[in-house]
């Protein structure tokens, strides 16, 4: 994803994402076991296509690598190669837990102060 190249929104939008997208896959896979390509999906689905396979693979290492995760081959429904499903941990169900209560803290106060600000076209 290369920032430069995003319209405005999309530019704003990137970046707000990167600082939650470690707690938007921990509640897709907290929901149930997903291979790479199932996030992405449902990323899509829930109004973030901005997210590519290649930007959650490096971020579902470091969770598996700090403990928040892991992951197991299972057979590929269509018959292909296994996939690699991750899976939270103990420990990423706990993370996940005061990840959203961080975020809804911090959402409230965003909300109160963009609903504070002035509207546009008053002076």
């Amino acid at each position: 994803m290369t920032i430069s190249r995003l319209p405005e929104g999309d530019q704003r939008r990137s970046q707000l994402l990167r600082g939650v997208l470690d707690l938007c896959l921990m509640t897709l896979i907290a929901e149930r076991p997903r291979y790479g390509f199932e996030i992405v999906e449902a990323l899509e689905e829930r109004g973030m296509e901005l997210v590519s396979e290649g930007s959650i693979y490096p971020l579902l290492a470091r969770m598996e690598k700090a403990g928040l995760a892991d992951s197991f081959r299972a057979p590929s429904a269509a018959g292909g190669a296994p996939r690699k499903y991750y899976r939270l941990t103990d420990a990423g169900i706990a993370e996940l837990a005061s990840g959203r209560a961080v975020w809804q803290s911090f959402t409230r106060a965003v909300d109160r102060t963009l609903s504070a600000g002035p509207t546009e076209g008053s002076t």
